[in-house]
């Protein structure tokens, strides 16, 4: 096992096979498998429903658009009954491999089928007011008809986009949109048995892995080296966050302090449709992704779509907009620190996107470099940790951070696909705060930040405030691959593979549920369906006993005496700062909400669950989720300040 200082990252990675397949056979696929089952936290075996779950991801790998398969050919797998089930079950650890390899032939045939339709497509009329919407939540067509029509609607969407380019560009896009369509096609049906075998056991095995929760996978050597630039969490490029919508790349969002942020010219919603004047709609969004990244301080020009006027007066503007290239250090700004006066100083928000340390820098250090910068210009009343957005980062690092806030004491515990639970403590015991401590929190706060909020939590050393609860990502991964000291990638491809859970002091963990907010104060994405619990195959819930009372008897004997005679003094120990004025402030946070007229606006949109139309992060110029927990903060500073 690798050490447990891995990185608990929250990764949405989405890849596609490369032209170039992983060296395996049979053996290898087994092999493969194998490992993964030995490692992993929950599933040792193939049962019927990983089977089931397999059956279905091969077939959504395959055909991931719904735009090739039909329903009479899907259901038999989709819908298994329990003698194929206990074939698939049984056949994998034996390399019987034959059930995937009559779907993947079946699919082969599916794709001549398309070939043809194509050809009647081509000389179609097109459906106006198509909108991308209706192809997010896609199930397989019924009849060879309503094929027709969804891929008759796909065209219209693109060539919508694609007539803001020139006639020129728009046959130049047709064009290329139709030879990536083949290409893809032809890396998906192979040229020769060998091949074809080598497809089917690529698929199979990215099935299998997926099939057993949300965050173990197999990466093609292609997608490995995707996978290293995101655990690096640097690139070359623009800085933003795309999204494919089949009718160009949307910006969801834009990383700070990026070329996207610092020119101010592109924008949340706008839909990049060509780069260098070459479209780029059509293209599978990791090439498109390609052609926009490059060498830092080179120019790039996008062209975009930008939604212009008001009400139900819109219309679509064509802009060019030029950026120069230049490196993306993911962590965003890492940490942002401002302060907001009251009574006689000031209230500290640290703002941290993630758990990070290299050569010069740690979130530890700089969180405590900043609360002692404030203390020597202020005098510090209240702090707020705000772990908004930020995904994780280094177990080590959310151990330290949270050791800033309070003594000696056990902040998470881990245990493996063993059973066996192993605590990390924070051992200094010199909290940079003792005082009054609020930690925010949203739907997106995962991995990580989750054991920061929830162990401080616990301790009853802090308050969480935000959304209703956090992402709720509880396990932990390894990976085959050495990121950081850039290992060669196996041309038989890698594996990242969940080998247990954490937990915090409580014995509880946030996976699945999240941490749970003591006051809930809604912010932009408190009204969407964010969280583990959404994702396809996620791990289930699971508790420890708690460990408030730290015996050390998960440390070796020999060291357990050395380590008890300096750690027993100075331990935190579970206390209740904050229960006496809890109700009063939530009682306090709901009347100002909802006497905020301006809050109520927000929270009417919010309702739409329309958050791509919507730009709300500063509704009115102000971030209403962090302005209400300041106030909350002043409240609880001034019912302390009163207490005997």
């Amino acid at each position: 096992m690798h050490s447990i200082q891995v990185l608990i990252l929250l990764f949405v990675l989405c890849f596609h096979l490369e032209a170039k397949l992983p060296e395996i056979g049979p053996r290898d696929v087994k092999k493969k498998i194998e490992e993964i089952l030995k490692a992993h936290a929950s599933h040792k075996q193939i049962t019927e429903e990983i089977a089931r779950r397999t059956l279905l991801n091969f077939l959504e790998e395959l055909d991931p658009t719904k735009t090739y398969l039909l329903t009479s050919e899907t259901d038999p797998f989709t819908n298994p009954d329990e003698t194929l089930l206990k074939r698939v079950a049984t056949g994998i650890p034996k390399m019987d491999y034959t059930v995937f390899s009559e779907i993947h032939e079946t699919f082969i045939q599916a794709v001549l089928r398309r070939n043809q339709l194509e050809i009647k497509l081509s000389e179609a009329e097109l459906p106006m007011g198509v909108k991308s919407e209706e192809f997010k939540e896609l199930v397989w067509a019924d009849t060879v008809e309503q094929l027709q029509t969804r891929l008759l609607r796909i065209r219209a969407l693109q060539l919508e986009a694609a007539a803001k380019l020139g006639e020129e560009t728009r046959s130049k896009f047709i064009q290329r949109i139709e030879k990536r369509r083949l290409n893809r096609e032809t890396e998906l049906m192979g040229q020769n048995n060998e091949e074809k075998q080598r497809i089917a056991l690529t698929y199979l095995l990215k099935a299998c892995t997926s099939a057993l929760d949300a965050h173990t996978n197999y990466f093609t050597p292609n997608e490995a080296n995707q996978f290293v630039i995101q655990v690096q969490q640097r690139l070359f490029g623009i800085g933003a966050q795309l999204r494919d919508d089949l009718d160009g790349l949307s910006v969801v969002r834009i990383i700070e302090n990026s070329p996207a942020s610092q020119s101010l010219k592109l924008k949340i919603n706008d839909k990049i449709i060509a780069v260098d004047h070459e479209p780029i709609v059509g293209l599978d969004i990791t090439e498109a992704v390609e052609h926009i990244r490059g060498e830092k301080g080179t120019p790039v020009q996008l062209t975009i779509l930008r939604e212009s006027g008001n009400g139900e007066e819109t219309s679509l503007e064509k802009i060019e907009i030029e950026l120069i290239r230049n490196e993306i250090v993911l962590e965003d700004s890492r940490l942002e620190t401002t302060t907001e006066p009251y009574a006689d100083g000031v209230i500290a928000s640290l703002r941290l996107f993630s758990f990070y340390e290299d050569q010069k820098y740690s979130s530890a250090n700089d969180i405590r470099k900043s609360l002692e910068q404030i203390k020597k210009d202020h005098k510090l009343k209240g702090v707020i940790l705000d772990l908004r957005g930020n995904s994780g980062g280094l177990l080590t690092q959310a151990v330290s951070v949270a050791g800033l806030f309070m003594n000696k004491g056990i902040v998470c515990s881990i245990k493996d696909d063993s059973g066996k639970v192993r605590h990390i403590r924070e051992l200094e015991g010199k909290p940079a705060w003792d005082g009054p401590l609020i930690i925010l929190v949203n739907l997106a706060s995962a991995s990580a930040a989750e054991i920061v909020a929830q162990s401080l939590q616990d301790y009853g050393r802090a308050l969480v405030i935000g959304d209703e609860h956090t992402f709720g990502k509880g396990s932990y991964q390894t990976f085959t691959l050495d990121a950081v000291n850039n290992q060669k990638v196996n041309p038989q491809g890698e594996y990242k593979v969940t080998r247990g859970r954490y937990y915090t002091v409580s014995g509880k963990s946030p996976q699945l549920n999240g941490v749970q907010s003591n006051i809930v104060v809604p912010g932009i994405l408190s009204e969407l369906e964010i969280g583990e619990k959404f994702s396809k195959y996620p791990l289930e819930y699971d508790e420890i006993e708690p460990h408030f009372d730290d015996d050390l008897s998960d440390v070796a004997p020999a060291y357990r005496l050395q380590l008890g005679l300096m750690y027993k003094y100075n331990l935190q120990t579970k206390i209740d700062l904050y229960g006496a004025y809890l109700d009063t402030l939530l009682d306090n946070s709901r009347r100002r909400i909802e006497s905020n007229k301006n809050y109520q606006s927000f929270l009417a949109e919010l309702k739409k669950k329309n958050y791509d139309s919507v730009q709300l992060e500063l509704f009115g110029q102000t971030d209403l989720q962090h302005l209400e927990v300041v106030n909350i903060m002043k409240d609880l500073i001034f019912f302390m300040n009163q207490s005997p």
